[in-house]
C-alpha cells in the first residue's frame, strides 16, 4: 500500500481501515481461499470509496469556493462545521450511486448546468440525466431516513 499510495500515513490509515472492514466480515473469512487477495481486494475497495468521497468533496469545495459569498456569509465554527457535516452526509449518499450519476448530480446542483447540458457532457441521453439524478435524490431520501431512525 505504501508503494502505491507514495504516502506511508495514508497507507497506514488504509490497512487499519481494511483490518476494521476484515473483522467486520470474520464470519466469511472461513471460506477463504486466498487471504492475500481477499485482503488486497479490501484495500481496493476502500481506496476506491476514498477517491470517489475526495472527488465528491473537492467538486463541491470548488463550488462554494466559486461562491464567495457564501464563504464571507460562513463566519462561526459551528456554521463551517454544519457545512463539513453536509458534505460528508452528501457524500455518503451519493456512495451508492453510479459515478455518472454523481457527476450529473455535482453538475446539475452544484454547477447549475441544465439536463441537456449534462447529457452532452456525460454523453447520454437527457432521460438518463434524469434517472441519474433521481436515483441521487432517492439516496439522500434514504440516508436522510436513516439518520433519523438512529436519533
Amino acid at each position: 500500500m505504501r508503494q502505491k499510495l507514495g504516502n506511508t500515513d495514508q497507507a497506514a490509515d488504509l490497512v487499519q481501515d481494511t483490518f476494521i472492514k476484515l473483522l467486520q466480515t470474520r464470519d466469511e473469512l472461513f471460506g477463504i481461499k486466498e487471504p492475500r487477495a481477499y485482503l488486497t481486494s479490501i484495500a481496493k475497495n476502500l481506496l476506491i470509496d476514498q477517491v470517489r468521497r475526495k472527488r465528491i468533496e473537492q467538486a463541491y469545495l470548488d463550488g462554494l469556493s466559486q461562491m464567495k459569498y457564501m464563504l464571507d456569509a460562513v463566519a462561526s465554527p459551528e456554521d463551517q462545521m454544519q457545512i463539513i457535516q453536509a458534505i460528508n452526509q452528501l457524500c455518503k449518499a451519493l456512495e451508492g450511486v453510479s459515478e455518472k450519476a454523481q457527476q450529473a448530480f455535482i453538475l446539475h446542483y452544484l454547477e447549475g448546468y441544465t439536463h441537456k447540458e449534462i447529457a452532452e457532457r456525460l454523453n447520454v441521453s437527457t432521460k438518463m440525466i434524469q434517472k441519474y439524478l433521481a436515483s441521487c435524490l432517492i439516496q439522500c431520501y434514504q440516508n436522510r431516513q436513516d439518520m433519523d431512525a438512529c436519533i
